[in-house]
């Protein structure tokens, strides 16, 4: 009855419990979904008009004050505007968006007469990214290696044959390519021709970036072999096992 317990309990990638997947997969749902949703809150908090036309750099601050230091967006025209003399949450997405996003007005969705943190490609991405790491937390296993961890995701009766032939990268990359391939088709068709995206167009293929991204995420803090007493403890789809890892 014992030996028949455990069996019952031994999950598809060989171990009997999931709970650092489930760990994982949520905290990347829990922070991805905060800042999405603070993108439509926090301009809905500030007052009306409050926050003008922006236009800043990716990857630098320039409107942590109005003048001075950290300003550069306020230089170059009328604007008067300081993320730090909000109120504590709204001062977060709007810091968060001044440092990660080019903050594009055209490019953006107006709430409350207030242009969002981010642009709505990054609306679309982090609704991905909570996407991801909710699927991933329901359904991703531990299997050792980033890309198996990933593939956990799909049906175990899908990728019999991609195991049986030994085509896990090759169905890895081409997975990802397929989340990726609207933005950067989109994206690069932008930049190379006189195409422009809308903000319809924007956020949706961001969405696909977004969630491939979280499932990485999550895939590349789940994946701990310290969890198997060897390779060969690892299940994987068609009976494999990892016996030519475990022989080197």
């Amino acid at each position: 009855y014992k030996s028949f317990h455990v069996r019952l309990s031994v999950k598809k990638n060989g171990l009997t419990s999931r709970d650092r997947e489930k760990k994982v997969g949520s905290w990347v749902f829990y922070v991805s979904g905060f800042f999405f949703i603070s993108f439509f809150v926090a301009p809905m908090l500030v007052g009306t008009g409050e926050v003008p036309p922006l236009e800043a750099r990716a990857n630098a601050f320039d409107y942590a004050t109005s003048d001075g230091l950290w300003s550069s967006g306020n230089d170059n025209s009328q604007n008067d505007f300081a993320w730090t003399e909000l109120d504590p949450y709204s001062a977060l997405a709007y810091g968060f968006g001044d440092l990660n996003c080019h903050q594009k007005y055209e490019r953006s969705w107006i709430i409350n007469d207030n242009q969002m943190p981010v642009c709505t490609r990054d609306v679309g991405i982090f609704f991905g990214l909570a996407v991801g790491g909710f699927w991933f937390s329901r359904k991703g296993y531990n299997r050792w290696t980033v890309k198996d961890t990933c593939l956990s995701l799909l049906p175990d009766s899908w990728l019999e044959g991609t195991y049986l032939k030994n085509r896990r990268a090759l169905v890895w990359l081409l997975c990802g390519l397929a989340l990726c391939l609207p933005l950067i088709i989109d994206g690069f068709t932008q930049l190379l021709t006189s195409y422009e995206s809308n903000n319809i167009t924007r956020p949706l293929t961001g969405i696909g970036f977004g969630v491939g991204l979280g499932v990485l995420i999550s895939a590349t803090y789940s994946a701990k072999s310290k969890y198997f007493k060897s390779a060969s403890q690892v299940s994987l789809p068609g009976g494999m096992k990892f016996q030519l890892v475990e022989e080197e």
